[in-house]
């Protein structure tokens, strides 16, 4: 696996400018689930999934984990919840909600041993709440995301401007 390399200072201050405007589609067999990004919130997370994504780090990987009424998880490139990216982010936890379509970072013990896998609530999942960083929020395919089942493939994820339909939950 090749190693990668968080944002730099000059990549940051670019891809925050590009999160501003842009979403994430996440591209399955069962349908696309689309998400915004919280870039004030957890500006360090955003840029750090955005480069991963646009560096084709998610393409062909699975969701490994699967938990009906509760979550669904991936990003991890040996499909079993054990891989990252080379490198760990710094917690940024914050004031967003576990709502039913909460995009946020996994991690182990550690709360700085965050890296490549994130989940997406299917439910409200508040105990969480302050634990994890939530750095973005679906705003279509949550029923998508509900029908994910473990090995689901994410056949690629795209970064791609928001067509100023979508919710934007402040």
């Amino acid at each position: 696996m090749p190693e990668y390399e968080p944002p730099s200072t000059q990549e940051t201050i670019a891809l925050l400018a590009l999160a501003r405007k842009s979403q994430a589609r996440i591209v399955t067999k069962r349908g696309d689930i689309i998400f915004q990004f919280y870039p004030d919130d957890a500006p360090n997370t955003v840029t750090a999934f955005i480069k991963l994504a646009r560096s084709g780090f998610y393409d062909g990987l699975t969701f490994h984990r699967v938990e009906p009424g509760f979550v669904i998880q991936g990003g991890c490139p040996y499909g079993t919840g054990t891989g990252g990216p080379g490198y760990q982010l710094k917690a940024e936890f914050n004031e967003r909600p576990h709502d039913a379509g909460a995009v946020a970072m996994a991690r182990a013990q550690s709360p700085d041993s965050a890296g490549s896998q994130f989940y997406v609530c299917l439910e409200d999942a508040h105990f969480l709440d302050h634990k994890y960083t939530v750095f973005g929020h679906v705003t279509q395919g949550l029923d998508v995301s509900r029908q994910i089942r473990v090995g689901d493939t994410m056949e690629r994820i795209v970064i791609e401007p928001t067509n100023g339909t979508e919710s934007r939950r402040a």
